[in-house]
């Protein structure tokens, strides 16, 4: 989870929102990314997003059935989606997103007993910290008056 702070770190240096995301598969980091929806101009470039597609890239798949998501922020519904359809077994994250939130706090998709596939989830890892970057991030975004 270290180093997907560092992902959204770098995310808000860029003026993106700060959320990082990093895929592992037998104990390596295939994926790596962080929101990029500013600088692509597209709704869908959310971290876990951009982490699917490279680490489908990576194993040339894809079904992502031995990896773990890390994330620096609980996913939306897209990305909760998608990683749902790249068949990701186990999802780490850190802080949750209670306007957003498709994990735990609006909706439980990962977890849905109606679906085809669920994940193993862990929520709250170092959600102090991620949820401080998020903080910040926008506390200054009002201050300065910018979207």
């Amino acid at each position: 989870m270290r180093r997907a702070i560092e992902l959204a770190q770098q995310a808000a240096i860029e003026d993106e929102v700060p959320v990082g995301a990093l895929i592992v598969h037998k104990h390596q980091i295939i994926a790596a990314a962080y929101n990029q929806r500013e600088q692509l101009a597209d709704p869908t470039a959310h971290a876990e997003m951009i982490a699917i597609t490279q680490a489908a890239a990576q194993l040339k798949s894809w079904r992502l059935e031995d990896c773990s998501l890390y994330v620096t922020l609980e996913p939306c519904p897209m990305c909760a989606g998608a990683i749902l359809q790249s068949r990701i077994p186990t999802v780490f994250y850190g802080a949750i997103d209670t306007k957003a939130g498709a994990v735990e706090s609006l909706f439980h998709l990962l977890t849905d007993p109606r679906l085809n596939h669920r994940c193993e989830v862990f929520g709250g890892i170092l959600a102090k910290e991620c949820g401080q970057l998020l903080t910040e991030f926008f506390e200054n975004k009002r201050r300065l008056g910018k979207k």
